[in-house]
Order: C-alpha cells, then structure tokens, then sequence
C-alpha cells in the first residue's frame, strides 16, 4: 500500500511480429475413355471398362469450436502477517500458501483460464518483509498453482522494490511453479511476450501494465522491465497480439485511487479509450480487469467490453488507511468470471455470453480465502454483510442492466 505516484520512464522502442500461414489444397479428378463403335464392320467394338475411379480425399474435418470460462481476482499481497500464516500453514520447513487460499479453489480450478495478481516480487534464503518493501516467499507460486492459477498479471507499483533481481526471483519461481506471466520481464524478447494460455478452442493473449514503479526507477539497461500503462503501448500490444493470432485478449492494469470504491476519472478516461479500439470493427481488446485500490470497484460495459475496475484485495493483512485506521474493505474483493462464447461468423470476436461475480473476503483471523456464494454463509453473519457490501460495490454503475449476475 504505497501512495500512487507517476510513472518513471520505462518505454523502449518495441517490435511486434505478425504471423501469417497459408494453405493450398490442390484436388485431382482421374480422366477416362471409351472406345467409340467402328463403323467399318458394321459390328460394336468390344467396349472397355472404365477403370475405377480412386475415391476422392475427404475434406479435412472441421474442428468445432469450443467457448470457455475465464476467472480473474485481486492483489495478492503478503504482508508480515500473512508470511507468518503461510510458515504456520507448513508442514515442515519453508512456507505453503495454498491453505489459505483453499476457500476459492473449487471456483478457480473449475475455469478454463485463471489469471491472479502478483503485486510483489519474492526474496530469497529467508530474506521476507512485508509493506513497504515486499519480498515474499516464493511458495506464493506454487501456492497459486495449487489453487489452479493458470497465468498472474506482475505489473504494479511494488514490482521494483528489489530491483531487476527481484524481478527475475518472481518470474524464475513462477515459471517453475507452471504459472505463466505478464507484465514485467527478464529480457527485452519476454517483454515483448504476452502469455499465451488456452480455453476451449480459443487462443488467450494476457497483457499486464502499472501506473507506476514508486520512487524506484528502472535500470538503466533494462528499461522494458516493467510495462507501462501507455495508451500507446497498450494499443500497439493488443493489435500485435490479436495479429499473432490471439482470439481472445484480456488487458490486466494496475490502476486507480487507493481505498477509493468508484473508478477515477483516468480509469474512466482510458477504459473508454482501450474499449474504443478497433481494427476492421473488430474490438481490439475483449476485457479489462483492474487491481491496485485495495477495495473492491465496480463492473461495468463500455462500447461492448467489460470492464473490472477493481477486484480489490484478495490476500492481503490488516489494511490501515491513509486515516491511519484499520479498514475492513482492505480484505474484502471479488471474482470477476466471464464465458466467452464462440464468434457467430469468421472474423467476428468471441463475445462474453456470461458476466458473472463472486464476492470473496479474506478472514484475518484465520488466515483464509472465503468463498461468500458458499452454502455456509449464514444470513446476518459478518460474511453476509461483507457479501452485500461488495454486491452494492460491484453492481453501482448499473451492470446489472447488463447482464452482470452474482455467480455461485
């Protein structure tokens, strides 16, 4: 929790290739004869028969397309508390997230496409601090795996807070944990990268970008390190992508006002922009899922896109405010899960059939993910009472109208 300030220069020219594959399928047919009557004999020439005719190649079987669902959640962000859970949670040495995070596990795995937020960057040999310069555990990664995270956005304002080595420690641990990444690199190639992930039959471009890096600045060798939220740049990504062949591109930014439920006015400024976008009508870019507030902000549709300005925090400590006061909503966010359904036509884009939340919180006290569509939820607990908090939030730009349901 960092107090939100411009963006260090971190732009470098950039290369985007395109691929383009063609196909020939080139058809024979067999030619025959048959002899005609001679006329000199007054008799029919023995005809012959036609040779057999070699059945014709069957055309390539159609591969029907399939829609998929995607979950995206909010900032994962270990503080001192949070570290000591985790070593507790462990059955031996080290630490294990993947309790903590069990509550949502059945809705996370169940997507075809999971996308987390890793705010922080992870120390090493027991080197763990918490706010205000986080170094995590690298267990975090193959917690998030366990839970059935499939790719996490790693463009924030904390993504520097160790510099290029912490950097490198982050997207080293998640690589081997199997978790893919967005938004911060190793090499200038990676940066260029989005990453790739499949649902159904559809191709899955995830793009990641910040506001900001703090008052820590680039390397000076390295200043394609961290994506910046560029309009340009996120425009020229998602054009690259889509000509690479994404079908479906999910843009994940790291934006807004801390402890501020409705979007500001950049977000509100720029998600009109990035959803304005279109090459030969077709939108650029199919969602947008925003993190960074530490509360939870609503969903809403703009020139057709969803747009999730802020799905809160979902791992995260006591949260004190900029009042120097303990604030609740610090803990509490939502799932933000879309199913995408195939194009009605070639060349139209794969639409979301379903808009769907799930209000989530974090417990403190036991160190837990609460699922709060559970069954378990009784009716005047506090768990209720965060669940209609974050549907007012979430439902307060009028997405209902929309489409916008709260999932189970």
């Amino acid at each position: 929790m960092t107090s939100r300030q411009p963006l260090h220069p971190l732009t470098a020219p950039r290369v985007r290739c395109a691929l383009a594959v063609g196909a020939t399928l080139l058809l024979g047919a067999a030619a025959t004869a048959c002899a005609d009557p001679d006329p000199s004999d007054g008799r029919d020439a023995p005809r012959r028969s036609a040779p057999a005719r070699s059945p014709a190649p069957a055309p390539p079987t159609a591969v029907a397309e399939r829609g998929f669902t995607l979950v995206a959640t909010g900032d994962v962000l270990p503080h001192d508390s949070i570290i000591r859970r985790a070593r507790a949670d462990a059955t031996g040495e080290g630490h294990d997230f993947a309790p903590m995070l069990a509550g949502v596990r059945p809705v996370i795995a169940a997507a075809d496409v999971a996308l987390c937020h890793m705010e922080t960057i992870y120390g090493a040999d027991g080197d763990y601090t918490g706010y205000p310069a986080f170094k995590s555990p690298p267990e975090v990664a193959a917690g998030l795996r366990a839970t059935g995270y499939d790719s996490c956005s790693t463009a924030s304002n904390h993504t520097l807070d160790d510099g290029a080595e912490g950097i490198a420690r982050t997207l080293d641990a998640l690589d081997r944990a199997g978790v893919k990444h967005a938004g911060s690199a190793r090499t200038e190639r990676e940066a260029r990268t989005p990453a790739w992930l499949s649902g159904g039959t559809a191709k899955v471009a995830h793009l990641a970008y910040t506001f900001g890096t703090n008052v820590n600045p680039l390397p000076d060798d390295q200043q394609w390190a961290v994506n910046p939220m560029e309009p340009e740049l996120i425009t020229s990504d998602a054009r690259a992508a889509r000509a690479a062949g994404a079908d479906v591109v999910v843009v994940s930014l790291h934006w807004g006002t801390e402890w501020q439920e409705e979007p500001d006015e950049d977000q509100l400024a720029l998600g009109e922009q990035l959803t304005a976008l279109r090459t030969d009508g077709r939108p650029d870019i199919d969602v947008i899922v925003g993190t960074h507030a530490h509360v939870p902000q609503a969903y809403e549709k703009v020139n057709g896109t969803w747009i999730v300005y802020g799905m809160g925090d979902q791992v995260a400590g006591d949260m004190m405010n900029y009042d120097g006061e303990w604030d609740a909503r610090g803990n509490e966010g939502s799932i933000a899960r879309f199913t995408f359904a195939p194009p009605v036509r070639p060349g139209a884009r794969w639409e979301v059939a379903k808009a769907e939340f799930l209000p989530q919180w974090f417990d403190t006290a036991r160190g837990r993910v609460v699922d709060l569509t559970s069954a378990g939820i009784e009716e005047g607990s506090r768990a209720a009472a965060v669940r209609e908090r974050v549907r007012e939030v979430v439902l307060s730009r009028g997405a209902a109208g929309d489409g916008l349901t709260m999932g189970r």
